[in-house]
């Protein structure tokens, strides 16, 4: 007996179509750096910059950071130089979250007290910070439909846990479950912030620069470190088709412009990845902080310590992608590829999804929030969806635990990276025609 296949769409998974990984670049890149090392960095000294198949500095080749820290500058249109030695590479932003979480926080003894999350979140996100002790301690902070967060709701949360448990001046005595002697005193912030404030996942806004602003100051205030998951901001589709336009500056920037005299560490990680742009198997991203102190210390955990800088050799692979230039029309490519299929995605909604169905703006990065009419059963669509094919992925996964906001109900988010132009029309047009027969009432 035969069984006919389902063509599955799905809308789900956020990360490239194999056809956008660029293989050829990358090998041509691993093959100048195995066979003319002396040509693809400057100088060996097995400090600063050690050889790629040996252990790497804890902070990654000082050539390679100094790379990425010029290339961010041209991205970002900055006047005054990076530092360098603001940045630590590490293999991709779940690593960097983890360890920044490791290096800057104490769950214990109500020190690291609450852990903010932007709502609705990235959906893998919460087991990430669970395994570091914070169960029970995170709290949703809502994204508005036009990009900006609900602050109100987040100073008031502060101030509640302020006046009744102080925060106190944190010594090596009070973090000695976690105080190695033979290392200088850790930075360990009262707060943590977790938000991708370009492109978000999985709302799609963008945070103003004065929003940005603000959440620093109440960062400052509070000791409270902000984790930026900044790895959707170079894939822009505007960027290039207008001369004055400028890349959406990422607040680790003005945290270092905005930096008040003394402070040493500042308040915000930028924590970026070259998943999203050469390829989520490479597992090699940075760190950028304000000050090169902060930068040190999350780069100076005893396993990092041990092993050098993870990915050391892909880095360097990473390096030469940025030297050539070859990194720059890869991106390139990507936004074409990209802004044609959330082209095709805004009129596919407005063809085949319910009148009154909202669509969040595509501008930039992997995912775009459709909420349907209060009419429409949102999980019991999704779930008939799935029979046809097409794999939505539903509101209630991007959840913060434990302070749920009910997402579900009419949201889902889509991506536009791993399908092409044909797969999100003809994948949107089902999910269209499932809405037709399956309204609220019929269910």
């Amino acid at each position: 007996m035969s069984h006919q296949k389902v063509v599955a769409y799905n809308f789900f998974k956020g990360h490239p179509s194999v056809d956008l990984l660029p293989s050829k670049e990358i090998l041509k890149a691993s093959q100048k750096v195995l066979e003319t090392f002396t040509d693809t960095l400057a100088h060996y000294d097995g400090r600063d910059n050690t050889h790629p198949l040996n252990y790497g500095p804890d902070l990654g080749n000082l050539e390679v950071r100094d790379l990425i820290a010029k290339w961010n500058d041209k991205n970002f249109n900055l006047t005054k130089p990076t530092d360098p030695n603001c940045i630590n590479l590490t293999n991709g932003a779940s690593f960097g979250l983890m360890n920044a979480l490791l290096q800057c926080t104490a769950p214990f003894d109500n020190i690291t007290k609450q852990i903010f999350m932007i709502s609705p979140t990235y959906f893998l996100i919460n087991s990430a910070i669970i395994d570091h002790g914070f169960a029970g301690k995170l709290t949703s902070i809502v994204e508005f439909d036009n990009g900006d967060i609900d602050f109100d709701s987040l100073e008031k949360k502060l101030e509640e846990i302020e006046s009744k448990t102080p925060s106190t001046k944190i010594t090596k005595e009070t973090i000695y479950k976690i105080y190695d002697p033979n290392k200088p005193m850790k930075k360990i912030y009262n707060y943590v912030f977790y938000i991708v404030p370009t492109f978000s996942n999985p709302k799609g806004g963008s945070l103003s620069d004065s929003s940005k602003l603000r959440l620093i100051n109440i960062a400052r205030k509070y000791n409270m470190l902000i984790i930026c998951d900044d790895v959707y901001d170079l894939l822009d589709f505007k960027f290039g088709k207008d001369e004055n336009y400028n890349h959406h500056k990422r607040m680790v920037y003005l945290d270092r412009e905005t930096l008040p005299d003394g402070e040493e560490y500042g308040n915000v990680i930028s924590n970026g990845t070259f998943s999203k742009l050469l390829g989520p198997g490479l597992r090699t991203g940075w760190q950028e902080t304000a000050t090169p102190k902060l930068a040190n210390l999350i780069a100076s955990g005893g396993a990092n310590m041990s092993g050098g800088t993870p990915g050391h050799f892909n880095t360097v692979i990473i390096g030469e992608l940025i030297k050539s230039g070859e990194v720059d029309k890869i991106i390139a490519n990507l936004n074409k590829i990209y802004s044609e299929r959330a082209d095709t995605l805004k009129k596919a909604v407005l063809t085949y999804l319910p009148n009154g169905t909202k669509i969040s703006p595509v501008d930039g990065g992997y995912f775009s929030w459709i909420t349907l009419p209060d009419e429409y059963d949102n999980i019991a669509i999704a779930k008939e969806c799935t029979k046809r094919g097409v794999i939505l992925a539903t509101g209630d996964n991007f959840e913060v635990t434990g302070d749920e906001r009910g997402w579900g109900e009419h949201g889902v988010r889509v991506s536009i990276s791993h399908l092409t132009s044909e797969g999100i029309l003809e994948g949107i047009k089902i999910w269209g025609e499932v809405c037709q027969s399956n309204g609220k009432s019929s269910l």
